[in-house]
């Protein structure tokens, strides 16, 4: 059941992976560390690996930090609220990160909604530059990833007691230290799965470096870009993508020995065991104690006003959580008023209705084939994620042995490995065996990266799955092939659309891949956006993106549907 996903990731992970090392270390001449000593005699370089370090823990920071109460917040709902908020964090998560960025070049432009809301006001006279710099780059990262954060502390926050901060409470615990002292330690795991998977994902970033920062804010994917693209420096490129790897694969190590990487799949949010300093345990302890006694004192005035901290406190989160909503939907959707402005600049407010720039997408045969080949590529790619990754999340749920956790390390691996180390590797060796331009190519290497999302979502479903009907089935006579056709997979349908739905998504909206293996005038939609952001600002952008949001959103409300379907059944 794992041969698939095993070849898979041998095949265009482990080897092209591979390969940089070998290019990093090896000439003409042989064994050399050449690569490396010219990547660390320069002060540039070394400044990027800094600035991209830097950028990259701020993001993580501010990601968990407003992540975390909306986490906490749909983990103590039920019903309709729960799945209202779920899915305004799951379109955020889906929709395009070129839409979103682009969005906030909208926001934050000269001409854009923010400046002129201030001059509108009155309280400046000309526009200020809130792009190309350090400030913007991170408000449009921590955007792109606050929904990644949350997600994945979800994960381990809806399997938290919720009837222990309720026995502190009883027993004369105020609810700020409830909440610092008993709720917030068992969400740690969560917090740090959510850390640790916004980092990896930063560290490897360059939309948003690239479109909203400047000289002072390039990211150290950035420079691997260049030396492929434009110096054909594999060596040096090779070298770059090692150090990065590194980086990497240290974070997971630290995270896997103290938290342990089944969390990152829901798995159980108890900490790994440790013979930590008692010391920093009873500073630790001081520290939540101060946050709970700092927590309460803030929410006193509420509750002598309304009548009980625990309803104030409720009344703050859910207005908190409410204004971080509207934070990460607003970009997506400042774009489409500006889609039907009939100016040909992106100043707000649009001034008067045109439909010319979707007339310009949708009758220029650059963008229509660009279409046509992103539908059959992620129709292809989720078909070959649920082939592969279906079986491989039977295994994991239903197997047994100790060989488990090191599965479910091999399925996360396409998640721990930088997107660009993979890009790059992935385009070289596909300018071995000439796969570079073709559809099917880019079909297998989008297929890398969508399995995880498969097997994770189908372990969900299976979890929740009652095995007891497979079983009255084998006591009806039936055979474990009749069972598996006619008993399983009917309930698993929906579960298994949905990760079917998520494949698709992850294809269609790639683009670092597209960005080294498509090759040649024929490019998917995502590439192909990237080269006229690139070139040019223009409405036809928006026309686009207002077409990728709302293609999502309605793939997203399909696929949280099925999903809910398959968890219930």
């Amino acid at each position: 059941m794992s041969a698939p996903l095993l070849i898979l990731l041998l095949v265009l992970l482990a080897y092209p992976v591979g390969q940089l090392l070998m290019l990093s270390i090896r000439n003409d001449s042989g064994f050399t560390l050449a690569e490396y000593r010219k990547l660390f005699a320069s002060p540039v370089y070394v400044e990027v690996l800094l600035i991209t370090l830097k950028v990259s823990l701020l993001t993580t920071l501010f990601s968990v930090l407003f992540g975390y109460p909306v986490a906490f917040l749909i983990s103590t709902v039920v019903g309709k609220r729960k799945n209202r908020l779920l899915y305004w964090v799951l379109l955020s998560f889906w929709t395009s990160f070129l839409v979103r960025t682009f969005g906030w070049v909208v926001l934050l432009g000269r001409n854009g909604v923010i400046n002129w809301c201030l001059k509108t006001l009155g309280i400046i006279d000309t526009p200020i530059n809130l792009l190309y710099n350090l400030p913007a780059v991170v408000v449009g990262m921590v955007h792109a990833l606050m929904p990644l954060a949350a997600l994945t502390m979800l994960s381990v926050m809806e399997n938290i007691d919720r009837r222990l901060p309720s026995a502190a409470s009883t027993l004369g615990a105020r609810p700020g230290t409830a909440f610092w002292r008993v709720y917030f330690p068992l969400s740690l795991p969560g917090v740090a799965s959510g850390a640790l998977m916004v980092f990896v994902t930063a560290i490897g970033f360059f939309i948003t470096p690239a479109l909203l920062g400047g000289r002072h804010e390039t990211m150290i994917t950035q420079l691997i870009i260049d030396q492929v693209m434009q110096a054909l420096n594999w060596g040096f490129a090779g070298a770059i993508s090692v150090l990065l790897l590194v980086v990497v694969l240290a974070v997971f190590a630290v995270y896997d020995r103290m938290v342990g990487l089944s969390t990152m799949a829901g798995g159980g949010a108890a900490a790994k065991p440790s013979g930590g300093n008692a010391l920093m345990r009873r500073a630790g302890s001081a520290v939540l104690a101060a946050l709970g006694s700092a927590t309460d004192a803030l929410l006193a005035p509420f509750a002598r006003r309304r009548g009980a901290a625990g309803q104030s406190g409720g009344t703050v989160l859910r207005y908190a959580v409410i204004l971080l909503l509207v934070f990460l939907s607003a970009p997506a959707f400042m774009m489409i008023p500006l889609s039907f402005d009939s100016a040909s600049g992106l100043a707000w407010p649009p001034r008067g209705f045109s439909l010319q720039w979707y007339y310009q997408v949708f009758e220029s045969p650059l963008w229509m084939d660009a279409i046509a080949r992103s539908m059959l590529v992620g129709l292809g790619t989720g078909v070959l994620s649920m082939l592969i990754g279906t079986p491989m999340a039977f295994l994991l749920v239903r197997g047994s042995g100790r060989g488990k956790a090191g599965m479910l390390a091999l399925v996360l691996a396409p998640m721990i490995v930088p997107r660009m180390i993979l890009a790059v590797g992935v385009f070289y060796f596909f300018a071995r065996i000439g796969l570079v331009g073709s559809s099917f190519g880019l079909m297998l290497a989008h297929t890398v990266v969508a399995v995880p999302y498969v097997v994770i979502t189908m372990m969900a479903v299976l979890r929740n799955y009652d095995t007891r009907l497979d079983q009255a089935a084998y006591s009806m006579g039936a055979s474990p092939l009749a069972t598996l056709r006619r008993v399983t997979l009917p309930i698993l349908s929906a579960g298994m659309l949905s990760s079917f739905l998520f494949a698709f998504a992850t294809s269609f909206d790639e683009l670092t891949i597209a960005l080294f293996t498509t090759g040649g005038l024929s490019t998917t939609l995502p590439k192909q956006f990237w080269d006229e952001t690139t070139m040019q600002i223009s409405p036809v952008i928006a026309a686009v993106s207002t077409c990728l949001f709302a293609f999502i959103t309605l793939l997203i409300s399909a696929a949280d549907r099925l999903r809910r379907r398959g968890l219930a059944s």
